[in-house]
């Protein structure tokens, strides 16, 4: 594709490898993993491009073996996030006025080293620190972060050949795409390495300066992005890499004259309290700032009386448990008509009964730990009450185990009351709720859907019957960004279905396309007149 003397390079989406036994990959991988237990990582902040260490040493343990200590990062503070601001800021003009198309190479040499000498690293490091299983940490650690990245360029050259499409005789206007004024604040969760990139590297590609905050979570694969992008070739100072508290990010960032936007995936009370704070302090900024926000789900799967029951079992099994559930668009709550349920249950009790809950270095486990102990403690507590509330019925799974890592069994919970807690409330594990439907209930059951959660993240619809598909996707479309049609509603691919939701689960400002990257620059229209007028007279003041 030509945008103006430059031609950018084909972009398809990363191939997934598959990492079957005997397999160089396989191999590959398990000697990144091995190395990885065996060293045990110093982690510096990144500020200015100088590795700053400070004493502070804080464990880093994967959440499947939490008895082994896999890296130290250093905890920094107040001061680290005024040191990060300044770098940013001192590195802002040198960076905005590199052409693009030179701020494009860096990142499009930052995927091929993903994909390349980086990839079983990145992908270790995501499994250990995270507890993702091969399948899961390929799929985004590797080529959802590259996706995004050679996307982004495209989007770019894209948004930067926008122009006016037609100029009056001796005038030309032309459109200029400007980096907001300032830097910006990237607030990264701890359950996808991609987007633990794309948030800072997407606001950086269109010649902004970030700060960016991982989680504590992620911060074993963030190192490893952040090797990546200074090896590609990145500026010191574009990217500043700190490990502070959120309060303490929060007090400094958002009291900053220059603070010029936020780009956040994480919770949606944290998302709604960064607002109510920036709009505070709106009178202290050089500009309203840009927030974008993608933020938590209460993700549906509705199964119509002529779906495929093979469809809707594989889709309720990989929508809810993969990832342990973890995923912001993970299956939490089904709805399956009367008719199918039996023929559905038995499937997927079924398959329940095959799948291995272990450690990630087996690859044969398909279901690994949460993330932390804290949620471990909120989801068995969840099982808990639900294992004593006679209204219910715990059909698969109610079990768990933090005896070696936060091991949460795949857990399903039938209700009667469409509207029963763990229908409403995100709880971001393996605990999966039904309920079962009448048929001829079908649009009163549309409604429900639409009604019972805050959230508008994903959601997914099965069936055969036409007609109920469009009544479906009408009444269903404020309840989620992303709408799945018989499929599972996880796994969103980059340049394919552009990801986010409305309501309470975010600006919906698309991660992986144009309009997200439309958020990080300020426009700007000129217009040069080559023949000005030199008279004000118009001709209607001529006298006859």
């Amino acid at each position: 594709m030509t945008k103006g003397f430059f031609k950018i390079p084909p972009i398809i989406n990363e191939p997934v490898l598959n990492y079957a036994p005997g397999s160089p990959e396989r191999a590959l991988l398990k000697e990144a993993i091995s190395h990885a237990y065996s060293a045990q990582v110093d982690i510096p902040m990144y500020i200015g491009g100088k590795e700053v260490r400070t004493g502070n040493k804080k464990e880093i343990r994967p959440p499947h073996n939490h008895k082994e200590i896999i890296a130290h990062y250093h905890g920094g503070d107040k001061t680290h996030v005024e040191q990060a601001i300044k770098a940013a800021l001192s590195a802002k003009a040198d960076w905005e006025n590199l052409p693009w198309e030179q701020r494009a190479a860096i990142f499009l040499k930052a995927a091929e080293l993903a994909s390349g000498p980086y990839r079983y690293k990145l992908n270790a490091a995501t499994m250990l620190g995270q507890s993702k299983n091969v399948y899961q940490a390929e799929i985004d650690a590797v080529c959802e972060l590259v996706d995004f990245i050679r996307f982004n360029v495209q989007y770019m050259a894209e948004i930067y050949g926008q122009q006016p499409p037609a100029s009056s005789k001796g005038v030309w206007n032309r459109v200029e795409q400007r980096p907001l004024e300032g830097f910006i604040f990237a607030l990264t969760p701890f359950n996808f390495t991609a987007i633990a990139a794309n948030l800072p590297g997407s606001a950086a590609l269109m010649g902004n300066v970030v700060v960016w905050k991982p989680s504590d979570s992620q911060i074993y694969s963030a190192h490893v992005i952040m090797e990546i992008f200074r090896e590609a070739g990145l500026p010191d100072g574009v990217i500043n890499l700190i490990f502070a508290s959120g309060p303490d990010a929060g007090e400094v960032i958002f009291n900053h004259h220059d603070f010029a936007g936020i780009h956040f995936t994480g919770s949606t009370k944290v998302f709604q309290e960064i607002w109510k704070t920036i709009g505070t302090n709106i009178h202290k900024y050089k500009s309203y700032p840009r927030i974008v926000g993608e933020t938590g789900g209460k993700d549906f799967i509705l199964i119509h009386g002529t779906a495929n029951v093979q469809v809707a079992s594989t889709a309720i099994i990989r929508g809810a448990f993969e990832y342990q559930g973890q995923k912001c668009s993970a299956a939490s709550r089904v709805y399956i008509a009367e008719s199918l349920w039996p023929e559905i249950k038995e499937m997927i009790l079924k398959d329940l009964a095959s799948i291995k809950v272990g450690p990630v270095e087996d690859f044969s486990n398909f279901v690994n730990a949460v993330i932390t102990e804290q949620s471990f403690d909120k989801l068995s507590k969840a099982i808990d009450e639900a294992n004593k509330d006679s209204s219910l019925e715990v059909i698969a799974g109610g079990k768990y185990d933090k005896s070696k890592g936060y091991f949460i069994d795949p857990t399903i919970i039938v209700t009667k009351d469409p509207y029963y807690v763990t229908m409403c409330e995100e709880l971001f594990g393996p605990v999966l709720t039904v309920h079962v439907y009448k048929d001829e209930e079908f649009e009163k059951i549309l409604s429900v859907v639409d009604n019972t959660s805050v959230y508008a993240l994903t959601g997914a619809f099965i069936a055969q019957d036409r007609y109920a598909i469009a009544k479906a996707t009408y009444a269903l479309r404020n309840s989620a960004g992303n709408f799945y049609i018989n499929d599972k509603c996880t796994g969103a691919v980059v340049g394919q279905q552009p990801f986010g939701g409305a309501r309470g689960s975010g600006t919906n400002d698309k991660a992986g396309s144009m309009i997200n990257l439309l958020r990080w620059v300020s426009p700007r229209t000129i217009k040069e007149t080559f023949d000005p007028a030199k008279d004000y007279r118009y001709p209607f003041h001529q006298e006859e």
